[in-house]
């Protein structure tokens, strides 16, 4: 097939976006598809005919996660016209000529719908969910609102509005996180009044509003859900903190367990409440859920990722090995679940 991987973009997680892209590239060529690596922002500007029978190392430019979120604005500084158009030169072009796009974006732009709803309107088959399913997903407000409908268990919580009064709180200790943003990209636990201000602030660096929520003290897991099963259960036990930007994609910052070392009766609790949040949001393909587990044995749902990250480290390609994919087998399973939509 004739594949274009499209990563990068301007959000606060576009160093994870382009590991992730550079991994399901390289897999994808060692398929034996035609494939592209494109940043969606920068764009090509050489030749495109018969770009899909080049040989050349798309990924060749593309470095590891570092341990700082990379600065949006010197990004969107790179391209003449200061990131006005989400799309870079010949993106759109090079993409209808694709057989399929393999989405491995992250964060607003790219897993929000926008993209989506672009590509929704110009026949490009891309993998993932579709424009409501990124939607429902991306705004943790709806989230939480369609968790609370449908009897899914998730921390108390609530909204809070740039420039609104704050009246309504959370007791301490909370989770201040911001509403449209993945990767744990402005999430912070406050413990008292000086840290949620702080913490607010800067999640609102990212949005207009931003959730507070219950701290839960508990073990942290996720699940993968692929075609609406749900995959093996996974731990994370960061060495320090919780499990945040720089212990997700640090090497050696969280120790993993897949299968988690919990009870099959747990485990399948949370396997069964991963694959009712993939229906109630509207997901298709592929997706993942976080969880947390309170000291009691009490499961609660946190969110939803609709492009979860496939770096050497991330949590989804983990949990396929456990179920007996390898990473070329996984990139292989989310195509063939695009082209069942």
């Amino acid at each position: 097939m004739k594949l274009v991987v499209l990563a990068g973009g301007i959000s606060a997680e576009r160093d994870v976006s382009l590991s992730s892209g550079s991994m399901i590239y390289k897999a994808l060529k060692e398929n034996g598809h035609k494939a592209v690596l494109l940043d969606v922002y920068l764009g090509y500007e050489g030749a495109i005919e018969g770009i899909f029978e080049r040989e050349e190392d798309w990924a060749a430019q593309i470095g590891a996660v570092g341990e700082e979120k990379p600065d949006v604005e010197a990004i969107k500084a790179l391209r003449a016209d200061g990131g006005k158009n989400f799309f870079g030169p010949n993106v759109l072009s090079i993409c209808q000529a694709a057989d399929c796009v393999f989405l491995a974006l992250h964060g607003v732009g790219g897993e929000d719908g926008r993209l989506q709803a672009c590509f929704e309107l110009m026949g490009i088959p891309y993998t993932g969910a579709d424009m409501v399913g990124s939607v429902l997903a991306m705004d943790k407000g709806i989230t939480k609102d369609l968790f609370k409908a449908y009897g899914i268990p998730a921390p108390a919580g609530i909204r809070v509005k740039k420039g609104g009064s704050g009246e309504e709180r959370i007791p301490y200790p909370c989770v201040v996180k911001a509403c449209c943003s993945g990767s744990s990209v402005g999430v912070s636990i406050a413990w008292n009044e000086e840290e949620f201000l702080a913490a607010r602030e800067d999640a609102f660096c990212y949005g207009d509003e931003v959730i507070v929520e219950q701290y839960i003290k508990g073990r942290e897991f996720s699940v993968g859900v692929m075609g609406g099963k749900a995959l093996p259960v996974i731990e994370m036990a960061p060495k320090e903190g919780f499990y945040d930007y720089k212990n997700k994609y640090q090497a050696g910052s969280t120790v993993e367990t897949c299968p988690a070392r919990i009870s099959a009766e747990k485990s399948r609790e949370m396997q069964e409440i991963a694959e009712k949040v993939f229906h109630v949001l509207r997901l298709k393909s592929y997706a993942r859920m976080d969880f947390v587990m309170s000291a009691a044995g009490e499961v609660f749902c946190l969110e939803a990722n609709t492009l979860p990250g496939m770096t050497p480290i991330s949590l989804l390609p983990q949990e396929a090995a456990a179920a007996g994919m390898d990473f070329g087998q996984l990139c292989e399973r989310i195509l063939e679940e695009c082209c069942k939509s």
